[in-house]
């Protein structure tokens, strides 16, 4: 077994904890989180033996193999430093760190520490997205052309939606782009095999002041009818636009949005060839969309019968059965632990699961979005 230490355990732990318990392999010993009480709490409900308010004590856990830190982003670069300082297999929450300079010190961290480093960087990992990627692989869709689509959510729709994300201080300089259009950036990244090179942005944020619960919110936690309000000022973007260039000379554009009515969870994006398109919607993952210019149109379903060959161990059950974010969590965590299992630390390009390196790239196309909206044109990234 693989004993494995959790840092955080609010929405985002227990969904590690739970994809961990299903690889059959892997044993996690260990939560942190403060105060104490609260650790030790979370420790009780989900059955784990040990509990710490302190990230050192956890780190010199006898036995201890691999550390997920599942904490705030304001706090990510500094505890994946203090495990890699420690000799552990990291797997961090995205954003990697707050800037790419913390960035590039963590990826030179975690090659001279020889350890396996991921990134939660989950929608890779759908089994329909894992098709699309190896149909641009196989040239199924002759010469790429284009890459656009959108991330919508609507969970800061209102004025009174805040919390810990909104703060420049805690989440970064972005919001909608950091948080959920560093998803999109690296799934199209991985779908087309090319890298994002040069962006044009537009932001704009919808509430300049929102209104904050006195006594501060968890992420995605309801109101009560009595709540009291105080107002604080905004300085992270609700919404975007971009257009792209990659590496190849294709194009794209993408947009996204923390304030769309009704839109959920809405990762979706099309890829446009010149011998066929493909087209994938998160919030209907089993299918795949293949568009035809001779033939009618396909939509292809997540059945191992009918994947490309080398992408087929994505879709965990046969045909017809449901599949969705947590079993891509589930296939994430497989690949990484499949490294640490055999000792074998990440390539630079082309791994399986999402490393230091992606992290780093993508903090990078992050930073020239920000730096194209404030400096209104195009930026290299």
């Amino acid at each position: 077994m693989i004993n494995v230490g959790i840092i955080g355990t609010g929405f985002i732990g227990p969904a590690h904890l739970e994809a961990l318990r299903r690889l059959g392999f892997v044993n996690v010993v260990a939560l942190c989180d403060t105060p104490f009480e609260a650790a030790q709490k979370k420790a009780g409900q989900l059955n784990v033996p040990h509990a710490y308010s302190d990230i050192d004590a956890l780190l010199a856990h006898p036995g201890l193999d691999v550390v997920h830190n599942c904490t705030p982003n304001h706090l990510h670069a500094e505890i994946n430093r203090k495990i890699l300082r420690a000799g552990k297999h990291v797997f961090s929450e995205k954003p990697l760190c707050m800037t790419p300079e913390e960035a590039q010190e963590l990826v030179a961290m975690a090659e001279n520490a020889g350890v396996v480093h991921g990134v939660s960087f989950v929608y890779r990992q759908f089994a329909m997205v894992q098709q699309a990627a190896s149909m641009v692989r196989q040239g199924q869709l002759g010469k790429l052309f284009s890459a656009h689509g959108s991330y919508l959510q609507d969970w800061m729709l209102l004025e009174t939606d805040y919390n810990w994300r909104v703060d420049a201080a805690q989440g970064g300089a972005s919001r909608a782009i950091a948080d959920i259009g560093s998803h999109w950036c690296d799934t199209l990244q991985f779908v087309t095999g090319k890298r994002i090179t040069e962006v044009m942005a537009d932001l704009s944020i919808v509430w300049p002041t929102r209104k904050a619960t006195v006594q501060g919110d968890s992420t995605f936690a309801a109101k009560e009818a009595d709540t009291h309000y105080e107002d604080r000022p905004v300085t992270t973007e609700d919404m975007g636009f971009v257009l792209l260039r990659f590496d190849d000379g294709s194009k794209g554009c993408f947009h996204v949005s923390q304030v769309s009515a009704g839109r959920k969870n809405r990762l979706s994006f099309e890829v446009n060839g010149s011998g066929a398109s493909v087209a994938w919607d998160q919030e209907i993952p089993q299918q795949l969309w293949v568009g035809q210019r001779a033939q009618p149109n396909q939509l292809l379903t997540d059945d191992p019968g009918l994947m490309n060959a080398d992408v087929v161990h994505s879709a965990q059950f046969p045909g017809g059965h449901i599949e969705g974010w947590p079993d891509a969590f589930r296939n994430m965590m497989l690949q990484f632990y499949t490294a640490v299992r055999e000792g074998r630390p990440p390539a630079k390009d082309h791994s399986p699961f999402a490393t230091f390196y992606e992290g780093a790239r993508v903090m990078s196309v992050v930073d020239a979005i920000l730096q194209s909206h404030r400096q209104q044109r195009w930026v290299r990234v």
